[in-house]
């Protein structure tokens, strides 16, 4: 080989070399196919939209105006406090995996516990945090137990929870001094994991539980914590009635509660516990009262309503059941209502569309809001994202659907194509929030988002709810059938360019539509989506078994294990002759990794493109940063090339 040869062949090994340098290698963690290198400029030319975080708030310090919230620095969302409105974040955790629910202890604050599972299998163990030394201590069994909803006491030294400990399957009662972990107890052996402890009586005898069967029929209980007797509050003979937030009344002899008993909505009333006389106390309200907070005084009640996807707050006066609403509350969704021991300051988090989750602190006494976090958007510009529009449009039957509507930016002209995010559950719903990551989409790409509350969503009254249920699943694929149609008649969007995606249920959903309606969509993404109904019940975890049958179906009744056969896109795959892509997390204990991968295997036989990743160190959804940019990455090449070509 001649020099000249020599140089040419030199200078082509560098320039792959260089070219190999600006892809963007998945980690030891990802499994892709399909998916074209990602370069490191499309990572930089994105990198704003990736680097906003939230803050949420955790738990009040019981001595000090101070708290606990979560918010991410690194790779994944830890424990920080914050001394002051808009202090510093100080981080006291520092795990590779999220952690979750922390409180503190109520008397002195002398640590706090907190919940963390591994790589998203949902296995949340409990941890003492003690912050005299910054000392770890796991206070659970540590295996492959689930170890959830921790509630103190009256007298603050023991807590009550539910752990799967027993069996593995069953969510069963217990309680512990947290400073000595061998002083567990099991107070009520459960069957299943339908069981929630809503609140200790003042005395610390009895524990209030509910017992859900569905989204759409749960019962109230005590239980007598020394022989574990457990006494119904609601009759058992009620069917399909809902109960959600419980707290016991200030002198004991009573409760509030929230129910949709006689009625589409959840209302707040107040049950006498000796005569079970119920007194509706917000039957003005047409909407659901979906939280309720009761100071530690029990002197005031909060509560918060859930109207057509927009939050308000209300506070209530125990002493005679007189409300009035909160005025200074930021517009947006509100999560978690925390009182503080003052029994005068409430902190919770709102995250708007323009705003991401951010803690704020209500003055119940002067009204004053003050925010307490202000989380950093990445270098977005929040004047410039899109307020959501609600919509609404007839579906197959007639019955009205509705939806938020986000706009791209008015840069960009011509027909807009449209992507529809389908939200899981499918008992939740859609709300007006921060877009994060999507604005991209909307800014930067010119694609509309259209987030759709088909049947079964949550908020529209439980008749709504219960629209979808068992045969009669395939309604809300037809209501996004609708809304294609609805999406038509709108002069400033493109009917011909639709892309499909959903999380969960809303996998599924996307899944259905890529086979009912393959010629009305260009592709679909599918988030850790059932993709045969049969065989996601059979392998989903076994503590959540039997309340996903109540959702969808028993697939050990030979009628519903064909109706499963004929719906699944899993048995409609040839149907599918749109691009795919299929995200999953490799430890998704709700959905398990199965379901993708039967789905991407049966696809493939179309001939079709189909995208598959997956991460190993997930579960249901991906959490990590690192993991959450690739996705995004991949998402983008997908639409552009899928979508706008």
């Amino acid at each position: 080989m001649n020099s000249k040869k020599k140089f040419l062949l030199i200078c082509i090994l560098i320039a792959n070399s260089a070219l190999h340098a600006q892809e963007i290698k998945p980690t030891e963690n990802l499994i892709v196919e399909g998916v074209p290198p990602i370069t490191t400029t499309l990572a930089s030319d994105v990198k704003r939209y990736t680097e906003s975080r939230a803050a949420g708030c955790l738990s009040w310090h019981p001595k000090k105006t101070e708290m606990l919230i979560s918010t991410r620095f690194g790779n994944t969302p830890q424990i920080h406090t914050v001394k002051m409105p808009l202090g510093a974040r100080t981080q006291l955790t520092f795990f590779d995996e999220p952690t979750g629910y922390a409180t503190y202890e109520p008397i002195n604050g002398d640590y706090f516990l907190f919940l963390k599972d591994i790589g998203g299998n949902e296995f949340t163990q409990i941890y003492r945090y003690d912050i005299a030394d910054g000392k770890i201590s796991l206070i659970t069994d540590g295996g492959r137990t689930k170890n959830n909803g921790i509630i103190w006491n009256n007298k603050e030294n023991l807590i009550a929870y539910t752990s799967t400990k027993r069996n593995g399957k069953d969510g069963d009662i217990y309680i512990m001094d947290p400073r000595n972990p061998s002083s567990e107890k099991l107070i009520t052996e459960e069957n299943g994991e339908n069981c929630a402890i809503l609140d200790w009586s003042t005395d610390d005898k009895t524990l209030l539980i509910k017992e859900s069967l569905s989204t759409n029929e749960s019962h109230l209980y005590l239980v007598n914590i020394a022989n574990s007797k457990k006494i119904a509050l609601t009759p058992f003979s009620e069917k399909e009635i809902a109960y959600g937030s419980a707290d016991f009344s200030r002198d004991g002899k009573g409760l509030y509660f929230t129910t949709d008993k006689d009625n589409e909505f959840k209302r707040l009333a107040y049950m006498d516990i000796n005569t079970k006389k119920v007194t509706y106390l917000t039957n003005a309200i047409k909407w659901d009262v979906d939280e309720v907070s009761l100071s530690n005084d029990r002197s005031k009640l909060l509560f918060k309503t859930n109207e057509a996807g927009i939050n308000k707050l209300y506070i209530l006066n125990t002493s005679n059941n007189t409300y009035s609403a909160v005025k200074n509350i930021p517009i947006g969704l509100i999560n978690g209502l925390q009182w503080h021991k003052n029994n005068q300051l409430v902190a919770t988090t709102i995250n708007a569309a323009k705003s991401t989750s951010d803690v704020y602190v209500l003055n119940v006494k002067t009204q004053k809001v003050e925010r307490w976090t202000e989380s950093e958007l990445g270098g977005i510009n929040p004047n410039t994202l899109s307020e959501p529009t609600l919509i609404k449009w007839k579906s197959f039957d007639n019955i009205d659907i509705s939806g938020f509507y986000y706009k791209p930016s008015s840069t960009f002209s011509g027909k807009r194509p449209v992507v529809i995010n389908i939200h899981g559950g499918p008992e939740t719903q859609s709300f007006p929030v921060f877009q994060g990551r999507n604005n991209y989409f909307l800014n930067e790409l010119g694609v509309a988002i259209i987030y759709p509350n088909v049947r079964g969503s949550l908020g529209y009254g439980k008749t709504f709810t219960k629209l979808d249920d068992g045969m009669l699943r395939e309604n809300s694929v037809k209501d996004i059938g609708a809304l294609m149609n609805w999406i038509a008649q709108q002069p400033e969007l493109d009917a011909n360019r639709i892309m499909i995606v959903g999380g969960s249920y809303g996998g599924y959903m996307s899944l259905a539509v890529s086979t009912m309606y393959a010629d009305r969509i260009r592709c679909a993404i599918d988030i850790v989506g059932i993709s045969n109904f049969n065989t996601f019940l059979q392998n989903t975890e076994s503590y959540r078994r039997d309340l996903r049958r109540v959702e969808y179906g028993d697939e050990r009744d030979a009628n519903m294990k064909a109706f499963f056969d004929k719906i699944s896109p899993m048995n409609n795959a040839a149907k599918i002759k749109k691009p795919l892509f299929i995200v999953q997390g490799g430890n998704d204990p709700r959905v398990p990794r199965t379901e993708a991968v039967q789905m991407k295997e049966a696809v493939k036989q179309n001939g079709i493109p189909v995208w598959y990743l997956e991460a190993k160190d997930e579960g249901h959804g991906f959490r990590k940063k690192n993991n959450t940019d690739f996705q995004f990455y991949a998402t983008i090449l997908f639409i552009k090339k899928y979508l706008l070509e």
